[in-house]
């Protein structure tokens, strides 16, 4: 049979192939022959282009500049030459054609024109910096720019209305947990003009492509109060950005669904599940997913293959596949063979390869926006009806908050930093609430193009339920939804009443809390009202309950802030799995507000104080209220060497004067460890994760709230240190809980050493102010994507000119709305 099918490929071919750069295989392989008799009877040539790698091994970080070095480029080549070309590879002949050669430029992303006559792709040119849309015949001529700039234009896909898809980096801002540019989806006419903002996700959209029905089908990356690296699944939205609903995947993390497509005569896509957080060039396993029994069934993704990943998948037909691996281009069936029809001898690796030939045009989908209007609805149907809502009354519910992620201008790291303890990622502006009627539903208009989510609360305004996704309204569009959470594969209940409540009264408006600020920043907004009513007993002096709630600074957030976590006084997103169970997060789970109504020790605090908190815990709890408090990789060395200049340096020290009580358990149980070996025992097993990131990881199991540097070390005022205080004698001022006396006095040699310690630890922070403090001033990097991104002027001197922080941000996230838009 195997000799047959060859006998029936060279027929297919006729006498002899020539071969081109890396010849086809001289026999041809019998998947090819079956494919050439099959769905690939009309093809004759595959369209691909070659690159080199980019070195950063995330999926999404191969365009733009790092943002703490602009000269540190992050797109294929790095910065050096690249090697890019898009080809034509014949299957009839084995020839290669050479459409463009790039020089030391690079190309990517080729989709071929539905007359099969013309090619879009995305061009960086030798010695720029930047990828911008370009078009070429499939003969090689008439190469002509679409789009310029200095941003990044890519992955792009022709429209059926003549239009074009793609995306970019216009959106003007950073991952919120790396140190690359975000791109999301943009449309433009055929020619280039008219550029569109289709999404407002704060973090990356990728690689869309229509649909048979006329939708776009694409990757969406998104993290609200969960995990930063789990969830980047199929999505879908009308060409005008209308309709954004799950496709696929969403509820199941610790994959990345990218380059997805449809499957010809099919309800099926294929796509690459990339494994984890994703892998560089999006190479994962060719998966054919089924959309029949809804976006949440795990048996309707079926691998195509075992083994080697592979890249850019397509479809020719529901048992035919192309795809790349490394260097060549292979044939896929649906029973897991896969065959390579061509070895490309490099340099670099072959992407995306493509059908050149004719094909069928989309349904096109009428627009739905209204771009005179700054504003979107939404109607809800019933907030009872969802998924992990056990517990959860009808009637419970009274109102929704309305919160939306900001997005960043700057990034230097893959954890919050001073964001939050491994909480939320993005500041979270509070717009206000809208009412819920007594049958569940609720209609309120909302600002147009922003990433809004909300929060169910009850008749005390306490967090019932959560929302753990996104969701944003186009100009003009009205956004249905059954419940809060359901699956997306159930329509409305048939209820008695023939009309939801929400809808026999005009829409809601969004009722903001006038007079409060609407991104909360700690050391502002709440320290002042701990220092009021809290420290007096939770300080240094005195330490009720061992805790301290004063705002001196530890190495990396205040002791309060720190204090607040560490000891669950207030309960976050967790950087979690999303869809959390009621009551689990927000000002419900978050003991601080039981400590200020009055019972704990008679502490009572003013309406606007309570609002206050409350504000603070459901938009987040974040430290720093502004992202100029991001530090760049110089700033974020300053931590742990104040750390190292304590507990490493002063090993000996510490384990004379402190190891005989502090011994480490044999089995690893949560006993107080070694204070001279516990940061080393730390940095060793986080496997370079940030300490924030390892010390939530742990504090289940570890006495973080009495042992880490964060508690430990004041570098605000070293002598106020609980390093110093807890083994220094209550009579010589200190807090004496080490039992037996350690220092006897300040005067103690050892004390002295400790002490000139965390000064030194103080000292490497260097002069300039810390975020927090007065006088602080953000980093250079700050300032030079403001200045990019039109906020501040292009005269601006950080040395010589004043700035406010808060407000620089306001203006900046003030940038993105349309006209007439409020907060």
């Amino acid at each position: 049979m195997h000799r047959l099918l060859r006998l029936l490929a060279l027929a297919i071919l006729g006498a002899t192939a020539t071969p081109g750069r890396g010849a086809a295989p001289a026999m041809p392989p019998h998947l090819l022959a079956k494919a050439l008799a099959g769905p690939m009877k009309d093809l004759q040539e595959i369209v691909f282009c070659s690159r080199t790698r980019y070195d950063d091994g995330h999926w999404y970080a191969n365009i733009g500049y790092y943002c703490d070095d602009q000269n540190k480029k992050a797109y294929p080549g790095n910065g050096q030459p690249d090697a890019g070309r898009l080809c034509a590879y014949n299957l009839r002949t084995g020839q290669i054609r050479t459409l463009l050669d790039a020089g030391a430029g690079s190309i990517r992303d080729p989709q071929v024109h539905y007359d099969g006559d013309r090619i879009l792709f995305s061009y960086r040119k030798a010695g720029s910096d930047s990828f911008h849309l370009h078009e070429i015949r499939s003969d090689g001529t008439g190469l002509r720019q679409l789009t310029a700039g200095e941003f990044d234009d890519y992955e792009a896909a022709y429209l059926p209305d003549g239009g074009i898809v793609f995306v970019s980096t216009r959106c003007k801002r950073w991952v919120n947990c790396w140190m690359t540019q975000v791109g999301v989806l943009y449309r433009c006419d055929g020619d280039g003009g008219n550029i569109t903002l289709l999404s407002a996700n704060t973090e990356h959209d990728n690689t869309p492509w229509v649909l048979p029905d006329g939708r776009l089908l694409y990757t969406r990356w998104e993290y609200v109060d969960r995990s930063q690296v789990e969830f980047h699944h199929l999505w879908t939205m009308n060409p005008d950005g209308t309709g954004a609903m799950i496709y696929y995947g969403n509820m199941h993390p610790n994959i990345l669904m990218i380059d997805a497509k449809p499957i010809p005569g099919t309800r099926k896509v294929v796509a690459s599940f990339s494994p984890g957080h994703g892998v560089n060039e999006h190479a994962g396993i060719a998966t054919v997913v089924s959309p029949d029994a809804g976006p949440d069934e795990r048996a309707l993704a079926t691998p195509l293959h075992k083994g080697r990943l592979t890249r850019d998948p397509i479809a020719l037909a529901e048992d035919c596949f192309l795809a790349a691996r490394d260097n060549e281009l292979v044939l896929l069936d649906g029973s897991g063979q896969a065959e390579t029809l061509y070895t490309y001898p490099g340099p670099g690796q072959v992407h995306e390869p493509r059908p050149l030939m004719p094909r069928p045009r989309e349904r096109v989908i009428e627009k739905r926006i209204r771009a005179d209007q700054a504003t979107g609805r939404y109607v809800l149907a019933d907030v009872y009806n969802g998924r992990n809502l056990a517990g959860v009354r009808r009637g419970e519910v009274r109102k929704l908050l309305i919160l939306e992620s900001l997005p960043k201008q700057v990034n230097f790291s893959g954890g919050p930093d001073l964001v939050s303890w491994l909480g939320t990622f993005t500041l979270e502006r509070v717009l206000g609430t809208v009412p819920v009627e007594p049958d569940g539903s609720a209609c309120f208009d909302a600002p147009a193009d922003r990433q809004l989510f909300f929060v169910a609360l009850d008749k005390d305004d306490l967090a019932v339920k959560r929302m753990q996704s996104f969701t944003s309204v186009m100009p003009g569009e009205t956004m249905s939804c059954v419940g809060c959470h359901e699956h997306r594969a159930r329509t409305p209940e048939n209820r008695a009443a023939a009309r939801l409540q929400a809808l026999s009264r005009p829409p809601s408006r969004i009722e903001p809390y006038a007079g409060l600020p609407d991104v909360l920043d700690f050391t502002r907004d709440i320290q002042p009202i701990l220092d009021r009513h809290c420290v007096q007993c939770h300080g240094y002096e005195k330490r009720e309950g061992g805790a301290i709630l004063a705002g001196d600074l530890g190495p990396n957030w205040s002791h309060s802030f720190f204090t607040l976590f560490a000891r669950r006084l207030v309960a976050d997103g967790r950087n979690g799995l999303g869809n959390q169970p009621p009551r689990t997060i927000g000002s419900s789970a978050s003991r601080l507000l039981q400590k200020v109504d009055g019972s704990h020790h008679e502490v009572g605090v003013t309406t606007n104080e309570w609002r206050t908190l409350w504000l603070w815990i459901e938009s987040g709890a974040p430290y720093a209220g502004s992202y100029a408090a991001l530090r760049n990789a110089r700033q974020q060395e300053a931590a742990p060497a104040a750390m190292a200049a304590v507990f490493a340096e002063q090993r000996p020290l510490l384990n004379r004067r402190c190891g005989q009580c502090h011994e480490a358990d044999p089995d690893g149980e949560a006993r107080p460890l070694p204070l001279a070996t516990e940061w080393g025992r730390k940095n060793k097993a986080r496997a370079g994760r940030p300490t924030a990131v390892f010390e939530r990881v742990v504090l289940e199991n570890d006495p973080i709230a009495r042992y880490s540097p964060n508690i430990l070390l004041n570098l605000s005022r070293p002598e106020r240190s609980p390093l110093l205080l807890g083994p220094l004698a209550r009579q010589a001022g200190g807090f004496g809980s080490c039992g037996g006396q350690v220092f006897a006095s300040a005067s103690d040699p050892d004390y002295q050493l400790l002490l000139a310690a965390v000064r030194k630890g103080k000292g490497l922070f260097g002069a300039e102010p810390r975020f927090g403090a007065p006088g602080f001033k953000p980093n250079p990097q700050y300032v030079r994507e403001l200045k990019r991104f039109g906020i501040l002027p292009a005269s601006f001197d950080l040395a010589r000119d004043p700035i406010d922080c808060f407000a620089a941000d306001q203006q900046y996230w003030r940038s993105f709305w349309r006209e007439g838009a409020s907060r």
